[in-house]
């Protein structure tokens, strides 16, 4: 599992980050304005007036599934690491969180709100807002959003195949038979999760 994320990851983010620059330099202008937005829309009176349940509900659950310090299940991952030094670990880790939530999801945020994409009621929601954004100014970019997505999906697949084992090997043995149990129950969700509704998806992951 190591092996293979340390090469999709960087790629993918790398890809990324380099189209989010692209697009940010071909309006580079209109960033000022767009950072003015954010922190305008941030702390307005009407973000302090409605913004407590949303924060509570709303903000609070995404902030925790930006990255995997959030859910706490990073800890799985580092625990595994084999070093000398623990505290270039924990730097790791938290590393991890910067480049996520900082560098990837502010990039986006700009890139949607310079596009115009936020108010435009023809770029959809969540994903499609971020293609539509893009593609405005990079007529190829969905097809590489397109491998980023299943690269992403792919790596958080089998990562998260690690955890739910290493916590299911803790609750049930670490017998050879309690593995395989685990891996058939991890087979047939992600052949649910494929299926279901992406709502349903996201609303039991938040539950569970």
């Amino acid at each position: 599992i190591g092996q293979v994320t340390e090469k999709i990851i960087p790629f993918m983010c790398g890809i990324y980050v380099l189209a989010g620059a692209v697009v940010l330099i071909s309006n580079a202008s209109a960033i000022p304005a767009a950072l003015s937005l954010i922190l305008k829309s941030a702390f307005s009176p009407e973000a302090a007036y409605g913004g407590v349940i949303g924060v509570m509900v709303q903000g609070i659950k995404r902030a925790v599934f930006s990255n995997e310090a959030g859910v706490g299940s990073a800890a799985i991952a580092h625990a595994a690491a084999k070093t000398d030094e623990p505290v270039r670990e924990g730097v790791v880790a938290m590393l991890g969180p910067f480049i996520d939530t900082i560098v990837i999801c502010t990039m986006t945020a700009l890139v949607v709100i310079v596009s115009g994409a936020y108010n435009n009621p023809a770029a959809g929601e969540g994903v499609e807002m971020t293609r539509w954004a893009f593609e405005n100014t990079l007529s190829w970019f969905p097809i590489i959003l397109g491998i980023s997505v299943f690269l992403f999906a792919y790596s958080t697949m089998i990562s998260w195949s690690y955890y739910g084992e290493k916590c299911w090997q803790y609750l049930f043995g670490h017998s050879k038979g309690a593995a395989m149990t685990y891996r058939v129950i991890f087979l047939l969700f992600i052949v649910l999760g494929a299926i279901t509704s992406l709502g349903n998806v996201i609303d039991f992951s938040d539950l569970m």
